[in-house]
């Protein structure tokens, strides 16, 4: 199944009059895009305000509004902008486009040409994947991490969603992969952040971390630091030690987190004023969207 459309809809820079919850954030180096997953559909976000340290100088869309892609208002409750470039995309068709009859969910969809289109990879009509999480494999498959709300498990594919396995079933509320180490996934719960060695299978307690809401590991290229934001909207850093710092403060509980990976390391994050971009780790910030989360 493909999910076509060659247009765009320009809507007013103010989001809170175009979408209601925001489910994922993520940018791709290799477009310069920046992306936003809601409840409305997937947009690209402007972000010619932001420094060229911002995903290491690439070229970005000159677009100064933010914009719905491809015209189409699926609830993307879990998506991930992979190494490649590929996006990933789980949720909910939609409403114009399911019928009385239809599949509810949409299993994992992809998209090769920046959310234009979709196109369904497996598990059509069967699996809504409120988290999504993409490594590269030495065999230059991708390995997916799919959350399964319904199941209350991990799953893990390593032909880049072709064929799943099931994982760790554990109440994850986000998860992201270590790209220096498909097997190493970090998952926070309501009792605390959980860490997992064997690609899923199994988690173990993280002894001295805060309780966090909200997890994100940038790459190599960005230092390979875990960071993440608690319920209270504080920042939290993992040093090398292994010791975790305060870095910043977000403005209530943020509903989605992103590292941006490149030479100069940024954070993404959407809560009470909007969206807003870091440099430092929470200390500062700069807005890139306002009223993101109150419509």
């Amino acid at each position: 199944m493909a999910l076509a459309s060659c247009s765009t809809v320009d809507e007013s820079s103010s989001p809170g009059t175009a979408f209601e919850h925001i489910h994922g954030l993520g940018a791709d180096p290799r477009s310069g895009n920046t992306y936003v997953a809601t409840h409305q559909g997937v947009w690209l976000i402007p972000t010619g305000n932001l420094p060229d340290t911002y995903l290491t100088g690439a070229a970005r869309p000159a677009a100064t509004k933010l914009t719905q892609i491809g015209g189409r208002a699926p609830d993307a409750m879990g998506f991930t902008v992979s190494p490649t470039g590929v996006l990933f995309m789980s949720g909910h068709p939609d409403p114009t486009e399911q019928s009385a009859a239809g599949a509810p969910n949409l299993g994992l969809v992809s998209s090769r040409d920046q959310a234009q289109t979709w196109d369904t990879v497996s598990l059509g009509g069967q699996t809504d994947f409120h988290d999504l999480d993409t490594v590269p494999l030495p065999t230059g498959d991708l390995r997916v991490y799919g959350y399964d709300a319904q199941q209350g498990a991990l799953m893990i594919s390593d032909d880049s969603g072709s064929t799943w396995t099931m994982g760790a079933t554990v109440p994850i509320r986000d998860l992201t992969a270590d790209p220096s180490d498909p097997d190493r996934v970090i998952a926070t719960t309501a009792d605390g952040l959980i860490e997992s060695s064997d690609g899923g299978r199994t988690f173990g307690t993280v002894s001295d971390a805060p309780v966090l809401l909200l997890v994100d590991i940038f790459d190599d290229s960005a230092g390979g630091e875990l960071v993440g934001v608690d319920p209270a909207g504080a920042l939290w850093r993992q040093e090398e030690t292994g010791l975790w710092t305060q870095t910043g403060q977000a403005e209530g509980a943020p509903e989605a987190l992103s590292a941006v990976g490149g030479k100069s390391p940024w954070i993404l994050v959407a809560d009470q004023r909007g969206i807003s971009a870091s440099p430092d780790f929470g200390a500062t910030w700069t807005p890139v969207l306002g009223d993101a989360t109150n419509p």
